[in-house]
């Protein structure tokens, strides 16, 4: 799993607000984010240079993969699905990566 910074404030900012509708949520999100991190590569994204995404807050998650060489992301974002292929970098839904990478070695 590969993060940037900006993804990871990302995910503590939508961790808190589900934490602020839903109590249950506001307990155990900081440690699993922790969890996250720490079994994460951390990268230095830079912002794009332009916008690929119709959403530009997906960007970032186009610059980690980018600035790691990650060629996949796992994401059920529409607006990265319809982008996916951009420089090499492929976009599947959960389920297409279970069923293409996971589930022939199970």
């Amino acid at each position: 799993m590969v993060l940037s910074p900006s993804i990871l404030e990302e995910y503590r900012r939508v961790g808190s607000e589900l934490g602020r509708r839903h109590a249950d949520v506001s307990q155990s999100f900081e440690p699993l984010l922790a969890l996250i991190a720490m079994n994460a590569i951390i990268v230095d994204a830079p912002p794009l240079a332009e916008s690929v995404s119709e959403d530009a807050d997906d960007d970032m998650f186009l610059a980690a993969a980018f600035a790691s060489q990650t060629r996949l992301i796992v994401s059920g974002d529409r607006h990265l699905l319809r982008i996916s292929g951009w420089r090499g970098i492929d976009v599947l839904t959960p389920r297409q990566f279970v069923d293409q990478y996971l589930a022939a070695d199970g």
